[in-house]
């Protein structure tokens, strides 16, 4: 997806990725001003290489391959904060979340290797477990890649403490969740996110 063309003289932005998040988010984004309530809200700006309102500012200036290559939108939790206080409206969280899905499509090297995974082996065990997370299938997924990636005996001991107390509150259940009634929905709706494969 192009965002930018050459004119003659130079450089010159389009709005391609702009319409296309607006298409997709069915949000406003070039209804935004600049106003950086978004970006004075959100909990997790100090692990951010760009602030929200710099990302939605890129999106408008075409800036598709800083943004698919940027530390944010991984560090990003959709915790909403930033769309709830956008005074237009806008969903920048689902703006987040529509450009961590391009950058997987294209394959771009995730600045976030591990917050990559979470989410995809999230998705994984509700999609597994019809539509219910399943707490200990998902820990052991993620600690598996973890030690993969980068074996560390203490960070294993500390999640392992971690997840002993839990277990003891009731706040962990081993054993998988039941089903939900409207699995076959669930199963439509993963298969037509293209997440019906592992």
């Amino acid at each position: 997806m192009k965002t930018e063309k050459n004119a003659g003289a130079g450089w010159e932005p389009t709005f391609i990725l702009a319409e296309q998040l607006e298409a997709e988010t069915h949000s406003g984004v070039s209804a935004c001003y600049q106003c950086k309530k978004c970006s004075s809200g959100c909990p997790l700006t100090f692990a951010m290489d760009l602030l929200p309102d710099q990302v939605i500012r890129l999106a408008l200036l075409g800036q598709e391959e800083r943004l698919l290559g940027s530390r944010t939108i991984w560090v990003c939790s959709a915790c909403e904060t930033c769309t709830t206080r956008c005074p237009n409206g806008i969903d920048i969280a689902g703006v987040m979340d529509r450009l961590k899905e391009e950058a997987l499509r294209q394959g771009k090297t995730v600045a976030q290797p591990e917050v990559a995974a979470f989410h995809r082996f999230f998705l994984e065990v509700i999609r597994d477990n019809g539509g219910r997370l399943a707490e200990a299938r998902l820990i052991r997924r993620f600690t598996r890649f973890r030690l993969w990636r980068r074996p560390d005996l203490g960070v294993l001991l500390t999640d392992l403490k971690i997840g002993w107390r839990l277990w003891r509150r009731g706040r962990l259940r081993l054993g998988g969740p039941s089903t939900l009634q409207g699995k076959a929905e669930i199963d439509r709706l993963f298969a037509d996110s293209r997440l019906s494969t592992p």
